[in-house]
């Protein structure tokens, strides 16, 4: 049981206690104080006749019926400022959400009734839904934001250089130099879009992994030749250090974006003539991949958000992606349960650890 249980654990027991011994002592001291009127009454005959036993059971029946009257007073009010009252504040702040204000809270009484008593964890958990409702909505306000923006620029693009392409008087290297830059921003929007919708896809759970057994050295080596012709234009130094026989049961696939990505945006940051180094080590039960590069590297507060939509921490490169990469790596390496990280230095470069769990030979 972990700790958060057993102090609720703890708390329910403490609350019927109290609340027993409240309606204990109640119960006492209405059942003392009819016994005591009734032995008053009784004292004060001189006899115990039959007149004077019903004379004091009446004025002791007079007396329970006020006690129980005062008792649903007193009742009625607390159910009304510790039942119904926090009721109606959350069906309020319910309406409130339904109706599109997503900033609605629950907020406890100032005064003597601090609290809500046992409405305490239900209001806690709803303004914790509100607040997972309000974060939800702003991020997907700021993804509709984010991919009109990426849409309209490659847009604008082809449109102003087919504008210009109908110029009667251009050379032949100038209408291919605009028929380039046609087909480039075409492309870009083509990978824009195909990265939404495999996004999409991954956040909806539509992709699901299929295991298979292979070997993840082969699979990082094919990869990193990918990006031969990338490495080789900016004279790029090449290092790895990539174990043999390391296997991974996962889907080889969903894994290739990961590896693309980071190498991608290894060889993006990375300046003229300078490093990039791909390890692959097994530590136990997990195989570590370790890019690194010797770029530009992040500043801790661009760090906080870079695995987010549409998130471009380094806006000089913005040409070359549409900050949909990494968000992807995040949500593919939950997928397969893995687990990653980022270690980054400004001006020294970053370093992206990847721990999938491995099969041993």
């Amino acid at each position: 049981m972990s700790r958060k249980s057993r102090e609720q654990c703890f708390w329910r027991i403490f609350t019927s206690v109290r609340r027993y011994m409240v309606y204990f002592l109640l119960m006492s001291f209405v059942i003392t104080c009819c016994m005591l009127l009734f032995l008053d009454t009784m004292s004060a005959a001189a006899a115990f006749s039959e007149l004077e036993i019903g004379r004091a059971a009446k004025v002791t029946f007079l007396n329970v019926m006020l006690l129980t009257f005062l008792c649903t007073v007193i009742d009625g009010i607390r159910r009304k400022y510790m039942v119904e009252w926090p009721a109606k504040q959350i069906v309020a702040a319910a309406e409130k959400i339904m109706q599109g204000d997503l900033s609605a809270r629950v907020y406890p009484p100032k005064g003597i009734l601090h609290g809500f008593g046992d409405f305490e964890e239900v209001v806690d958990y709803f303004n914790k839904m509100a607040k997972e409702l309000s974060g939800i909505e702003t991020l997907r306000t700021d993804f509709i934001a984010n991919v009109s923006h990426e849409l309209k620029t490659p847009l604008a693009i082809m449109q102003n250089y087919a504008a210009m392409l109908q110029q009667p008087e251009l050379t032949a290297q100038k209408r291919q130099e605009y028929a380039k830059a046609i087909t480039d921003a075409a492309r870009r929007l083509a990978d824009l879009i195909s990265n939404i919708l495999k996004l999409n896809k991954l956040e909806n759970q539509q992709i699901f992994p299929s295991g298979q057994t292979y070997d993840l050295g082969e699979q990082l080596c094919e990869c990193l030749l990918l990006f031969e012709d990338a490495w080789e234009q900016k004279e790029l130094e090449i290092e790895t250090d990539v174990e043999e026989n390391v296997y991974v049961k996962t889907d080889a696939e969903l894994l290739s974006l990961v590896w693309n990505n980071l190498f991608s945006n290894a060889v993006k940051f990375t300046e003229l003539g300078g490093r990039i180094f791909l390890s692959l080590k097994v530590q136990g039960d997990a195989a570590l991949v370790k890019v690194a590069d010797t770029g530009c590297g992040i500043r801790p507060e661009v760090g906080e958000h870079i695995f987010e939509k549409f998130y471009q921490g380094d806006t000089s490169h913005a040409m070359q992606g549409n900050g949909l990469g990494l968000a992807l790596v995040r949500r593919v390496i939950d997928i397969v349960d893995g687990d990653i990280s980022v270690e980054s230095e400004v001006g020294k470069g970053s370093t992206f650890v990847v721990k999938l769990r491995s099969l041993r030979n």
